[in-house]
């Protein structure tokens, strides 16, 4: 059976980087619908009938589980999540499929691999209501405010640093290295004792991102990027003389710059 494919998501750069990605990964798929809201995504569904859609998690109105639990079993179902770690838990608890925002090539073709089994073999869909109304409860719960101030400790001494301070966050092993600027203006970097990944499961994801494995950046610290022939780049910041990489799989998220 050949896929006929939905992908709905409110981030028109983000819907159109994922029909990229899957033309390249997936050629002898049809992309049928390409929605912007839940809503929409609920009318293509019945115009088109896909028999596998991407549904971004967070969408205005109807998000993409409550659409989910709409489509039932009718469809393959892939969720598509800007998510931390511990969130993802609940993806990984139901057994469902699930995309990381920005979608890695290699993540994307092992989903790719999962779908074309089941529809070779006319696998019936995994997802159940009970499942969804599950994983909508543990999304819907409530979360811990993001970090508003990270400490750093040096011997006897430490230092509150304000998140809105930081301009970059690069990986050390199991420490990180934050690049700050206080109110003199004068550029600093400070060692925390906590992983990268753990460090940005904390912090608001509308203001940092990951450009790297690692590194991390706040977007009002970057001044402009530089795309390579290799498909990665690197981002000048605003205030610092320090370069940051940007890797293939984290990419997709700068289409406008």
């Amino acid at each position: 059976m050949s896929a006929r494919i939905l992908i709905a998501d409110d981030e028109p750069l983000l819907r159109e980087a994922l029909a990229s990605q899957l033309a390249q990964a997936w050629p002898d798929a049809a992309i049928v619908a390409s929605a912007r809201n839940g809503r929409e995504a609920l009318e293509l569904f019945a115009q088109h009938a896909p028999n596998v859609c991407f549904l971004d998690v967070q969408m205005p109105g109807i998000s993409g589980v409550e659409v989910a639990r709409q489509i039932g079993a009718r469809a393959h179902l892939v969720f598509v999540t800007a998510f931390d770690r511990y969130a993802l838990d609940a993806f990984a608890a139901g057994v469902l499929d699930y995309l990381v925002k920005p979608v890695a090539r290699e993540r994307l073709q092992e989903t790719i691999a999962r779908l074309r089994e089941r529809l070779r073999t006319a696998q019936a869909a995994m997802a159940s209501e009970a499942l969804l109304a599950q994983l909508a409860a543990r999304l819907n719960a409530p979360t811990a405010a993001p970090l508003r101030w990270i400490s750093s400790s040096v011997g006897a001494t430490t230092r509150l640093i304000a998140v809105d301070d930081i301009d970059y966050l690069r990986s050390d092993e199991k420490y990180t290295l934050i690049g700050w600027r206080g109110d003199d203006g004068q550029a600093s970097e400070a060692i925390v004792r906590t992983p990268l990944r753990d460090l940005l499961a904390q912090l608001d994801p509308g203001a940092f991102v990951q450009v790297h494995r690692a590194a991390a950046v706040r977007l009002g610290a970057i001044d402009h990027l530089v795309r390579h022939d290799n498909d990665t780049a690197t981002i000048y910041l605003k205030r610092s003389a320090q370069t940051l990489p940007v890797s293939r799989s984290f990419l997709p998220q700068f289409k406008q710059m």
